[in-house]
């Protein structure tokens, strides 16, 4: 495979994976805005709780989605570790999204239902970008390439003798 295919391959995949991460969060937003304009709408649940409360459920459906669709193919050894890191960085997203949330409401009080959405639209976006780059990076990690795996069996298999000049290079 030429170097130029290889990288041509590489991109591919990287839009691919950013399709279905988005796909996957998309869905997401659409979850958390509900879960939270519903509470927010029909409780008195102070602002940045209520959006706190919607991240959290948007959060479990969101490792459903990543897990089985976006990141289906990565290693699946360690579901504990890794349910533990997605937890991780979603709680520093978590604190990333309603951070922005909360100094816009309390330190600007700027706190509309339309800017109460506004800020919380920013605050997921802001959000999304450490989320995506943390769990491909560190949560849902990639499985060894496939022309690695093969190069390594070939070699594991090949038992024909070596000069033992050549081994001892």
């Amino acid at each position: 495979m030429s170097e130029r295919s290889a990288l041509r391959s590489r991109l591919e995949a990287l839009v691919r994976e950013v399709a279905k991460f988005g796909a996957v969060g998309g869905a997401g937003v659409v979850v958390n805005f509900a879960v939270f304009n519903l509470v927010r709408h029909l409780t008195e649940v102070p602002v940045v709780r209520a959006s706190i409360i919607a991240t959290v459920v948007a959060t479990g459906t969101n490792y459903l989605g990543y897990r089985y669709f976006t990141y289906r193919d990565r290693d699946k050894q360690g579901r504990t570790k890794e349910l533990t890191l997605f937890l991780l960085f979603s709680a520093i997203g978590l604190v990333i999204e309603n951070g922005l949330l909360y100094v816009a409401t309390y330190g600007f009080h700027w706190d509309s239902p339309l800017q109460s959405n506004m800020f919380k639209f920013l605050g997921i976006g802001v959000a999304t970008l450490f989320r995506f780059w943390s769990y491909r990076t560190w949560v849902f990690r990639a499985l060894p390439a496939r022309e690695a795996v093969e190069t390594a069996e070939s070699f594991l298999t090949d038992r024909s003798p070596r000069p033992r000049s050549a081994s001892r290079k």
